[in-house]
């Protein structure tokens, strides 16, 4: 059953990562729903530097794809769709060499190629609250 997470601060970020990664400990693709702004790159941002990642974390919005190499040599993928078309551009990419690599997929704009992502991913759906700073994260 799908719970939901309210996020008043950033300083609260860290605890909704640490859930989301012992709740799903094997899992390896994570899908992050919300409209513009919502949050999702920022959240991203956490989970690679919870991950041990050292580097600037940016959303890939032309690249489409960033890696990360975290602290222990494991690559984390950064994927934000944002910018395709078409689902089919995935498969120029190569993305069946990043989902199914073992390694970390962060996914910005799944529903751009959820006909591709795998049957075992977490969906995290991130809203605004419009009225103030709050976040709210179901997974």
């Amino acid at each position: 059953m799908p719970q939901t997470i309210t996020c008043q601060s950033l300083n609260e970020l860290p605890g909704i990562v640490r859930l989301l990664l012992n709740t799903w400990p094997k899992e390896r693709v994570f899908a992050f729903y919300g409209k513009m702004g919502a949050g999702k790159t920022t959240f991203i941002k956490e989970f690679c530097r919870q991950l041990g990642v050292e580097t600037i974390v940016n959303s890939p919005t032309f690249a489409i794809v960033n890696e990360y190499v975290s602290n222990d040599g494991q690559s984390i993928y950064h994927f934000d769709l944002y910018r395709l078309e078409r689902w089919e551009e995935m498969l120029d990419i190569g993305y069946e060499d990043y989902f199914y690599s073992d390694n970390y997929c962060l996914l910005e704009w799944p529903e751009k190629v959820e006909n591709l992502l795998p049957n075992s991913h977490v969906k995290v759906m991130i809203e605004s609250d419009p009225d103030s700073e709050a976040r709210f994260f179901t997974f």
